[in-house]
């Protein structure tokens, strides 16, 4: 049994974990601790709440004194390392949250493990979830990022990730932390905040609002359903060495505009099958009859925008054991059923609700 502390856990990918890992190993125990900024939402948690061998903890990674406390008094073993300040955008006009809780929040994570396991000799092991924008940017013929390419961040996000995964790796090879870093792709799935591309356009779909497309929609990304990525995490900890970063990847490039219309064609396939959403949604071109793409804008392209990210996955699949199960199709498609279906959860969101708890 493990008593497991999993950081940013009421956020999109720090929650689908946590649904994941609670299904699988019911046995362990898990404390989730979470600042509950913006992006953090208590809803997304809201299913396993009551559970026995689950606790919540409103608090920040950058607050040491607190996570020794938690370490302490939970006896725990495990640290899984979702916290971070991630939308790109936010990160141009506003670094110096990035910074903040990227870096200095990810080493004072690590000071209190050195502290709590490496002086008191304890058995331990602290996994660190990063992002595949910290190898920068691919031209059309480059092969995918490996664990061996150089780190080129393009954003302050990007280096605020890249000079975290620095941290963990030092602390592994100075002082002997038991480690092990994650670098994944672009995530989608349920509990995703509406900031971000697919959700965003999905709700704007919805509601009959413009889909606001960076520059020609030729940005490639690589696209991983979230429970694909819990599934990776979990080879990681269970089967991965010591030391060592794990690329997690979809295999399944996608430029942003074939993603959205994708996505239209989704929601046009669902409008047609239901008659119900039609005056659910009475704003969205599917309920008049017309085909959503007809809501795709193209809006001035961001600074410093990444052209393409791909992942290789070939590390992790050949020692782990690892295969995304999940199609892009098949993964849009359960994850626009998550989205009508869970309407009061998203709705508490856009009208600010959600802050409030429950």
């Amino acid at each position: 049994m493990r008593s497991i502390l999993v950081t940013g856990a009421a956020g999109f990918i720090g929650a689908n974990f946590t649904h994941y890992w609670l299904q699988h190993y019911p046995q362990d125990k898990l404390i989730a601790l979470d600042a509950l900024t913006y992006a953090g939402n208590t809803w997304n948690l809201q299913d396993i709440w009551h559970q026995s061998n689950f606790t919540f903890v409103n608090g920040d990674i950058c607050d040491q004194a607190l996570v020794e406390e938690l370490l302490t008094q939970h006896n725990i073993d495990t640290i899984i390392h979702f916290a971070a300040e991630s939308h790109v955008d936010r990160s141009i006009t506003g670094p110096d949250a990035f910074i903040n809780t990227n870096i200095i929040g990810t080493h004072n994570l690590l000071k209190a493990a050195k502290k709590c396991w490496l002086d008191q000799h304890k058995p331990h092991h602290f996994h660190h979830v990063s992002t595949d924008e910290v190898y920068g940017t691919l031209g059309p013929s480059d092969p995918a990022f490996t664990e061996t390419t150089p780190c080129a961040p393009n954003s302050p996000y990007a280096a605020s990730k890249a000079a975290s995964d620095h941290l963990v790796r030092a602390y592994h090879h100075t002082y002997g932390l038991r480690v092990t870093t994650s670098n994944c792709s672009n995530n989608y799935g349920p509990y995703h905040f509406p900031e971000k591309l697919i959700p965003l356009c999905l709700l704007n779909i919805l509601h009959g609002k413009a889909l606001p497309i960076y520059g020609d929609g030729q940005q490639i990304r690589d696209w991983l359903y979230v429970e694909d990525h819990a599934r990776g995490i979990d080879l990681v900890i269970n089967k991965g060495r010591p030391g060592e970063t794990y690329n997690i990847g979809g295999n399944n490039e996608w430029a942003n505009i074939d993603t959205v219309k994708l996505l239209c064609r989704l929601v046009d396939d669902f409008f047609a099958k239901d008659a119900s959403l039609r005056s659910r949604f009475p704003q969205c071109p599917a309920a008049q009859g017309t085909g959503t793409a007809s809501l795709i804008t193209f809006v001035t392209d961001r600074p410093g925008h990444d052209t393409r990210y791909a992942i290789n996955a070939g590390k992790i699949m050949s020692e782990l054991g690892y295969k995304p199960q999940v199609d892009f199709s098949a993964g849009l498609t359960k994850t626009v059923q998550w989205y009508l279906d869970n309407e009061q959860w998203w709705q508490k969101i856009l009208d600010g609700s959600y802050r409030e708890g429950f």
